[in-house]
């Protein structure tokens, strides 16, 4: 890629603007070349994921649009056409994991939440395998709430309040439980227990009082350890009700951190700087606070109070030999005393501040000592420059006005280097273009009724007003049914612009791009002064050092491996075949190399397909193993939003609760609520099912009989072990007969249909099989367990599930030359239900929270677009929001209501 700086170079700190050659040795443009060069080695993407809804209920579904973009200019990526997106619960578990095809940077799909799943806070994760060779700090991650429509009998709320004894930290925690209706539950037995971090550090057991409360007591003794977990309770409704309830404990302490950021870096005496302060509770939230700072005689030097998310800044001259602290007062009358940063002879600052809509002020300001130095700043994003300027010192103090339009929006690292390019300070500074691209919606009236059909039109200009083409996608709400604080949201503004550039949580970060004003402006250069943020270190980019690269970006799916001898030497020449169980009826055949490796590329298959691996070496016997490269999952960590984390859910999301639960009601006496597993509220909770993981196309277990791994414990040959044990079954030369289908047929006895973790296998395979391994088999003899199969289960099938046998990115062999794969296929992304009243008129009742959602909605060559829906039975407010970015990067987002009488 061609560098991107011009041979002339501003300086632009000088009074007058003057230029400066840039000969082939100049040590600047090496270190300009270096950056050039781990840009290109390592470029960025970043990933966006926009749901239809900010919360949900268990028998929702979570419908969503992914953009994966370049990270320096927001444009689509090209560069991965994998995306991975997963379910993740309180537990780092992942739920679900979908595997999208990306083409030009897009791709949509959905989760429904399933009735085995728990009210909880939930994750939504999603990277490329290109992303996993970075932080995964800058892996897009949401949290959300999905409350429990289907089946609240019960809803609970907790209050901490905290004390300290010592080292020893107490929590009370005050619990209410009421029926959905509000009414307490009163005289009811509890009991609990207590996890912190994964550890059960107490048990007990107690009664609700006339009002529904009972208080829970607890102390944590090892707090340096143990610094968050949850509260299981089971409150008995009667001899045969047992409801959990369980609730986040995300800290022990009432405790908060103070931190002081010098602007740039460091505080140098004499020099007038600003300060950031943030201060955090145990929580992780900011706190309200003010305070004053003083010298070690006493002197108060400045004053200061927070903002938003406990930040703020103040300003003061730090003095030679002076000592400085902190006096930090909370709301509750509580003070506690910080020392600040000391402050150096000698040194840089760097201040940055807004002059109007158009420039930013930049001024480095240096102790007298340093006169005379060679400095070059450096202004970038992502690895890509927007800004240099050089220049020796001749008096302590250098500034520039520098236009905004300079830079893309979002965040923006100015570092300052000595004349050897060691960097000396450092400071962010947040680019904002609220008119990058415009969006205006509009609807042919303000007000609609029930069931009425809606147009809604938009359009896209970019900056200069010119049409501007883009992929958007849509969701409209019942805004009275699905109420939501939109400075909470995660957006693509937020995300893209602000979120995906600085690691460490950000509260609420949408609240800097909603209701615009100098008081959001000044709370967003807080943030920029607080926040952590290292995408890479610049002796890496000196010393070019780079990071070895483990993963590729994937373009098509794979399915590669090495064949081995029984000495585990290659097996050069070997014949693999890869058949597949479903869906095209995929047969591929290759040669391993000389190392003994394969590979299949290319290939297009769904999540639900399985494959079969058979090998064979140069002289055609199967006495081979097949080693399957797998392409594990990423490790989930802690979440860095745990301090988002809903500690009250159902009663946090209580009304949306409440009406779902009476339409779940309705559909429920209609017929129209389909479940998976009938459940009442936490009699059991998410259930390990007695089948698992199986291929069964009649559902798990569902079958004439069920052989288990507890009744195979003993076994040394499995159709030895099946002789006899199932009424109707026989085997012969290693083959199961349904004893009806023996004499059945002119053409001789017909075998039972071998599956095995949904591969369908030759039925000369069940002698080979390692009984040790399998978990469950499934006998289906009679005729409505396997019509399903068709022709293949005409005389019968046994659905054999492996102890491995789960669906993921693993494979494992259950014979020499043969093994099964199951890898996760594309997602193929189900059509969002929209009646259409005007052809289809029904007299069921319409009671969607979500009316409308579109996830690829492109505008045209004149910026337009359109798009047609009914509203629903009830009355309200509709939220329409529309989110995506065009060809150039731009991104955008509007929200548009309209009423429903």
């Amino acid at each position: 890629m061609k560098p991107r700086y011009a041979f002339f170079l501003f300086i632009l700190f000088s009074s007058a603007l003057c230029y400066s050659f840039i000969t082939d040795d100049d040590p600047l443009k090496v270190f300009l070349a270096k950056l050039d060069r781990y840009r290109n080695n390592y470029p960025q993407e970043k990933v966006h994921i926009h749901t239809d809804k900010p919360y949900y209920s268990i028998g929702d579904t979570i419908w969503f649009k992914s953009y994966v973009v370049s990270a320096e200019s927001n444009q689509l990526s090209n560069l991965s056409k994998i995306l991975y997106v997963e379910l993740i619960n309180e537990k780092d578990s992942v739920k679900k994991v979908l595997r999208l095809s990306v083409i030009a940077g897009l791709s949509w799909g959905d989760f429904t939440l399933a009735d085995s799943l728990t009210e909880g806070n939930y994750r939504i994760r999603a990277y490329t395998n290109w992303m996993r060779n970075f932080d995964e700090a800058y892996f897009f991650d949401k949290t959300i709430k999905i409350g429990n429509s289907l089946s609240s009998e019960v809803v609970s709320n907790v209050n901490y309040t905290y004390t300290k004894t010592g080292v020893r930290e107490h929590v009370d925690a005050d619990v209410v439980y009421t029926t959905i209706k509000g009414e307490p539950l009163k005289n009811r037995e509890v009991s609990y227990d207590i996890e912190l971090d994964h550890r059960n550090i107490l048990k007990g057991t107690g009664k609700t009082d006339s009002l529904g409360k009972l208080k829970i007591k607890f102390t944590n003794a090892q707090p340096f350890v143990l610094k968050s977990g949850k509260i299981n309770t089971y409150i008995k409704l009667n001899e045969k009700s047992l409801v959990k309830k369980s609730f986040p404990v995300k800290t022990t302490s009432a405790s908060a951190d103070v931190q002081f950021f010098p602007e740039s870096g460091s505080l140098v005496t004499n020099i007038r700087s600003r300060v950031a302060f943030k201060v955090v509770g145990a929580d992780g939230l900011g706190k309200t606070v003010t305070g004053y700072v003083t010298d070690q005689d006493g002197a108060t030097v400045s004053e200061f109070s927070s903002e938003y998310a406990g930040m703020g800044t103040f300003l003061f001259t730090p003095l030679k030999d002076k000592i400085y602290t902190a006096v930090v007062k909370f709301d509750d009358g509580s003070e506690k005393k910080v020392d600040l940063p000391a402050a150096s002879e000698t040194g840089y600052v760097i201040s940055i501040h807004d002059s109007g809509a158009e420039n930013i002020v930049v001024k480095v300001i240096a102790a007298k000592a340093l006169n005379n130095d060679e400095l070059i700043l450096i202004g970038q994003a992502n690895g890509l420059t927007h800004f240099m300027a050089r220049n020796k010192l001749s008096n302590n103090v250098l500034s520039a006005v520098v236009p905004k339009k300079r830079f893309p929006g979002g965040v923006i690292q100015f570092t300052l280097f000595n004349s050897s390019y060691q960097p000396l300070a450092e400071r962010l500074v947040f680019i904002r273009h609220p008119n990058a691209l415009n969006l205006t919606l509009s609807t042919e009236k303000p007000v609609y009724s029930k069931r009425e059909k809606v147009k809604m039109a938009f359009r896209a200009l970019d900056s200069a007003g010119k049409a501007a083409q883009g992929s958007f996608s849509i969701s409209v709400t019942d805004e009275t049914q699905v109420p939501f604080d939109d400075s909470r949201e995660v957006t693509i503004l937020s995300n893209l612009l602000l979120s995906s550039d600085l690691k460490g949580y950000i509260e609420n970060p949408n609240y800097y791009f909603t209701d615009l004003s100098p008081a959001k402006d000044r709370a967003l250069d807080n943030l920029m002064l607080t926040q952590g943020w290292r995408k890479f270190e610049w002796n890496t980019i000196t010393s070019e050092n780079f990071p070895a690269l483990v993963f590729e970006p994937e373009k098509t799916l794979t399915i590669s491996g090495k064949i081995v001898n029984p000495d585990s030497s290659p097996a050069p020449g070997a014949k693999v075949t890869l058949l597949s169980s479903a869906g095209t009826g995929m047969v591929l055949e290759t040669l391993t190399n000389s190392q003994g490796q394969f590979g299949f590329d290319s290939l297009m298959f769904n999540d639900s397909t399985s494959f079969i691996v058979q090998a064979r070496n140069f002289k055609g016997k199967k006495n081979v193993e097949i080693l399957i490269n797998r392409n594990l999952q990423h490790i989930v960590t802690k979440s860095q939003n745990a301090a988002s984390v809903e500690i009250n859910v159902n009663q946090s999301l209580l009304p949306y609760i409440t009406t779902r639960n009476q339409q779940f009601a309705e559909m429920r006496q209609n017929g129209l609520l389909r479940r998976s597993i009938v459940l009442e509220e936490v009699k059991v909770t998410e259930v390990k099912p007695k089948v698992k993981n199986s291929s069964n196309l009649n559902g798990a277990g569902n079958a004439d009989a069920v052989v288990t791994a507890a009744e195979l414990k003993d076994c040394q040959n499995l159709a030895f072990c099946l002789q006899g044990r199932i009424a109707g079954l026989v085997v012969q030369n290693g083959i199961a007969y349904l004893t009806r289908s023996m004499y059945s047929s002119f053409s001789g006895p017909v075998p039972m249909q071998l599956v095995v973790d949904g591969v369908y296998v030759d039925p000369s395979y069940l002698s080979i099989l390692n009984p040790s391994d399998i978990e469950t088999i499934e006998v289906l003899k009679g005729i409505s367990n396997t019509a399903i199969y068709g022709l293949r289960g005409g005389g019968g099938v046994l659905i054999i599930t492996t102890k491995r046998g789960e669906r993921n990115m693993t494979s494992r062999s259950f014979a020499q030359g043969i093994a099964a794969y199951s890898p996760v296929g594309y997602h193929t992304a189900r059509q969002f239900y929209s009646p259409k009243y005007d052809t289809s008129p029904s007299g069921m009742p319409d009671w969607r929270t979500t009316i409308f959602w579109a996830p690829n909605v492109l505008t045209d060559t004149d910026g337009n677009a359109s798009v047609e829906f009914f509203t629903a039975d009830k009355p309200g407010t509709y939220k329409a929001v529309i989110e995506g970015l065009d060809l150039k990067g731009a991104v955008t987002r509007q929200v548009y209501r309209f009423s429903v009488k």
